[in-house]
């Protein structure tokens, strides 16, 4: 049995995860404004769709693929009006007091399913995995089920891992941050989600 795998599927999902966007802003806002456990079950939130999506990819489950890939139009619309949403509601949030709110386990059930939509409704994510499968020599073979499994494991817990450490970094920073710059990170946080949904509407035009 080759564990190797698991090792590539943490590299790969913790790579994935990394790099800035709606989620990782989301991520560290709800941090700042309600605690630890909210800034990371939004990641898992996050990572759940991704291994969705790797286990559709993975077990050659190419009629859901093939369905959501032409659906993805609708599906992008949805996620739109997710981060047109958020980012407006991030940039009216009253940030009176929100660093020293203890409320973490608040609408974590909210936190989860929020991300968990905007994330799941990306179904190119699909694409990506199934680049990933073919790249690595994996086929819908029986011997290659246990590697897949590992594979996409590994993607899940790699990106669980890298919303750990966001989340536990800004926690961290919570008590340095005065209100007056809790602000401006709303601001920023909202102006940056709503320039992803733009970026997002262009695409939806132009494709």
């Amino acid at each position: 049995m080759d564990f190797s795998f698991l090792y590539k599927g943490f590299i790969l999902g913790f790579s994935v995860a990394a790099p800035v966007g709606p989620i990782g802003v989301l991520c560290i806002n709800r941090t700042l404004h309600k605690g630890y456990a909210s800034g990371l079950t939004s990641g898992l939130g996050a990572a759940t769709a991704d291994l969705i999506y790797g286990c559709i990819a993975g077990f050659g489950l190419t009629i859901v693929s093939n369905f959501l890939v032409g659906q993805q139009i609708w599906f992008q619309v949805i996620g739109l009006a997710f981060l047109f949403y958020t980012g407006i509601k991030t940039l009216t949030r009253n940030t009176s007091q929100a660093k020293f709110s203890t409320s973490y386990n608040k609408g974590l059930l909210n936190d989860y399913t929020t991300t968990f939509l905007l994330t799941i409704t990306n179904p190119l994510t699909i694409l990506f995995f199934l680049a990933v499968f073919a790249g690595l020599g994996l086929s819908n073979t029986k011997q290659d089920k246990f590697a897949s499994i590992l594979l996409v494991s590994g993607v899940f817990i790699g990106s669980a891992a890298w919303w750990l450490l966001l989340s536990g970094f800004t926690h961290k920073l919570k008590k340095m941050i005065s209100d007056s710059i809790l602000k401006r990170i709303d601001l920023f946080s909202g102006l940056l989600i709503l320039f992803f949904a733009f970026i997002l509407l262009y695409d939806l035009i132009t494709g």
